[in-house]
């Protein structure tokens, strides 16, 4: 697997998006009023609306439960087991340090 998206909060959602839309030219999807896609960064992104928490690193895999089940089996805590979100589905997990990350495949 490898590292495709980075998903992070604003608590000023829409002040975040047009710093980074006016500084680095970023383009945003947005999917619903508490959800920006960032497009054109060079990796996938996303910003939602809420209180700050550490970035969110989310890998790809063409089999979710095959994943899902590695990283449990290697000693991982699933915080949040699979689910839909548009675009697709995925689950999150805290790995034996403490780092939340997620994993997602496409629909």
């Amino acid at each position: 697997m490898k590292i495709d998206y980075i998903e992070f909060t604003s608590p000023e959602l829409d002040r975040t998006q047009a710093f980074f839309a006016r500084t680095f030219g970023w383009e945003f999807v947005e999917y619903g009023p508490d959800y920006r896609d960032i497009q054109g960064a060079g990796t996938g992104g996303g910003i939602e609306r809420g209180a700050l928490r550490p970035p969110l690193i989310v890998l790809r895999t063409e089999d979710l439960e095959a994943a899902r089940d590695k990283v449990r089996a290697a000693g991982a805590e699933i915080t949040a087991d699979i689910f839909d979100f548009p675009g697709g589905r995925r689950f999150q997990f805290r790995e034996p340090g403490g780092t939340e990350m997620a994993v997602w495949a496409e629909a």
